[in-house]
């Protein structure tokens, strides 16, 4: 799941915009803005993958904003205005939508983007520390974690298990917005391979996983998503 933030002063702008990314079943709105201010605190608070910023803007700009931010997100300018297109490019944006922004030239652009951050995600990997090595492991290799006790189990896709020096807590922390979900208190899944889903168990291949009372919430909204994107 993508999550963006669209950052625009003008409503109608907004609602087109919002109404373009619920069609794409692998985005969503976590935050709107109307200004530079309300985008700056909106980064402070959620995980952001992508930004869609409005570069006509009171006080500061989307050009000025952009350039203001030590870490920045994956960014598509929108903009009535075809002359600012050199500028934003240059500030590495990966796209620049003029306005009105028809759906079919949205979908191109999240065509590319989803692309692009699959491929990011196919090679993030985590560094951990486990029978005296720092072991690099693919994110995507993951499976599920499972709490064992203090110790930590890691199922791989390749059968093996590693159990790292750290808890399933200091894991939830880092990996959340990566694909992880955290279904019962000693496990998190990797949502990528997760095949089958129930009121009380998810399957992961043939591994069957308990869904733990006070996680039922967080894995309603991940089954709405998973059911919509496969169910016929």
């Amino acid at each position: 799941m993508i999550n963006c933030i669209i950052i625009d002063d003008e409503p109608l702008a907004i609602k087109l915009l919002e109404n373009h990314i619920s069609k794409i079943g692998e985005m969503k709105v976590v935050g709107i803005g109307k200004n530079a201010l309300e985008a700056y605190r909106i980064l402070q608070q959620e995980s952001v993958d992508l930004m869609y910023l409005d570069i006509q803007m009171p006080d500061l700009n989307g050009i000025e904003f952009l350039r203001s931010l030590n870490k920045k997100p994956k960014t598509i300018f929108t903009t009535a205005y075809r002359e600012y297109a050199v500028e934003g490019f240059e500030l590495e944006a990966v796209d620049y939508l003029l306005k009105p922004i028809t759906f079919e030239r949205f979908f191109k652009s999240a065509e590319r983007i989803l692309r692009t951050i699959k491929k990011d995600n196919d090679e993030d990997f985590v560094i951990l520390k486990s029978g005296g090595f720092n072991m690099k492991i693919l994110l995507k290799d993951i499976i599920y974690f499972e709490s064992d006790g203090n110790d930590i189990k890691i199922h791989l896709i390749n059968e093996c298990i590693i159990v790292p020096k750290m808890t399933i807590s200091e894991l939830a922390a880092n990996l959340l917005n990566k694909g992880f979900i955290r279904i019962h208190r000693s496990f998190m899944v990797n949502t990528a391979h997760i095949t089958a889903i129930s009121n009380q168990e998810i399957l992961a291949g043939k591994i069957s996983i308990p869904l733990g009372r006070s996680y039922k919430k967080e894995f309603e909204d991940f089954a709405k998503i998973f059911l919509a994107k496969r169910s016929f």
